[in-house]
């Protein structure tokens, strides 16, 4: 047997979840052109503004000197009406010209002006085209395959995607559980039965089940439930040196929650679980072994974390089932854990108890 007490112990809850990249970028094309070269290695790790095409940049440089030229022009137009309005100014003061005249040159000017910075900012449009032809990486990550080849005309007007940058480290894992899971956990919460946890760890297993290794920490849980599933989305973060996670993975994950403050705690060899219940043994009086339903909650390292049908105290048979004989009391013997089977105390008060002597060994 185990005496069950209770202790303070993480409410672990297992859940389904998929990896998502922290960031991604769909690479497309900001002009129009034929792309001249491809200027990265598919399925490398880029770096921020690192150039990945190159378009042809022919025709934007020749925008760039018309845009070059017209600013050469509007300059000098803005040079003679500036000149002009100032050799009218003194004979505008000595009544030599009329006011309409004069109001006529200094319009002129502000035009000229006008055209100057017009064709600046022309200019400014020529270089960022001119710019584009170079295709660079939005963010830095690990780039997939190129979705166009060398020859390939791109259009701006569509916006071509060209490739997909990715950060993967760390890596974001959206997990869903179902309402009523979370709303008994709240539940428990407000009784102050379990205590919420400040920063709520994760640790992440493969489809078999296996640990990954890989631990981190929820971010946040969604305020709205998916009316097609009844689930809630909660999203995770964790670091992923190795790239062991990838974009679109299906893992399963561990959330501690809450921190239940009097849990109780048995060995998952003591509890029978069947389509009727979950039931265990417990000592009772005169030594009596009583079957006791119970509802059974998470597993915690071999261990079922009991949600009601046990009391502190009580005392849970765990080893030593085949020995029991109905409505006979046993001896019970602590149990340390399953090398005891093999121990030769219990197996012996058990022949003991076969041979018509001391009660068997729970």
């Amino acid at each position: 047997v185990v005496t069950v007490s209770a202790t303070q112990v993480p409410l672990v809850t297992e859940l389904p979840g998929r990896v998502e990249a922290a960031r991604s970028a769909q690479v497309r094309a900001r002009v129009t052109g034929i792309v001249q070269k491809r200027l990265f290695r598919e399925g490398s790790d880029v770096k921020a503004n690192q150039p990945l095409f190159q378009i042809d940049p022919a025709p934007y440089q020749a925008a760039l000197g018309s845009a070059q030229a017209q600013l050469q022009r509007a300059q000098a137009q803005a040079g003679q009406a500036k000149a002009l309005v100032e050799r009218y100014r003194p004979l505008r003061e000595a009544n030599a010209i009329s006011q309409q005249e004069f109001t006529n040159a200094q319009a002129a000017q502000a035009t000229a002006e006008a055209d100057v910075a017009a064709a600046r900012a022309a200019i400014q449009t020529a270089q960022l085209n001119l710019g584009y032809a170079t295709v660079r990486a939005p963010i830095s990550g690990r780039i997939g395959r190129a979705l166009v080849t060398e020859g390939a005309l791109v259009s701006q007007a569509e916006a071509t995607q060209l490739a997909v940058v990715q950060q993967i480290d760390p890596a974001l894992i959206n997990i869903t559980q179902p309402m009523g899971d979370l709303r008994r956990l709240r539940e428990q919460i407000a009784s102050g039965r379990a205590e919420r946890s400040d920063r709520v760890p994760v640790e992440v297993m493969g489809e078999d089940g296996q640990p990954l290794g890989l631990r981190g920490q929820l971010l946040f849980s969604d305020l709205s439930v998916d009316p097609a599933t009844g689930q809630v989305l909660l999203r995770a973060e964790v670091p992923n040196r190795n790239l062991q996670l990838l974009p679109g993975q299906y893992v399963r994950v561990r959330v501690a929650q809450a921190t239940l403050q009097q849990a109780l705690l048995v060995p998952q060899q003591a509890v029978t679980r069947g389509t009727q219940g979950d039931t265990l043994f417990v000592v009772g009086t005169n030594n009596q072994p009583q079957q006791r339903p119970v509802k059974i909650g998470s597993a915690q390292n071999g261990q079922w974390l009991v949600l009601e049908g046990l009391k502190p105290g009580e005392r849970v048979i765990v080893d030593g089932f085949q020995k029991m004989r109905p409505n006979a009391p046993v001896n019970p013997v602590p149990w340390s854990g399953p090398a005891s089977a093999a121990q030769g105390n219990p197996a012996a008060a058990g022949q003991s108890a076969a041979q018509g002597g001391t009660p068997a060994a729970a």
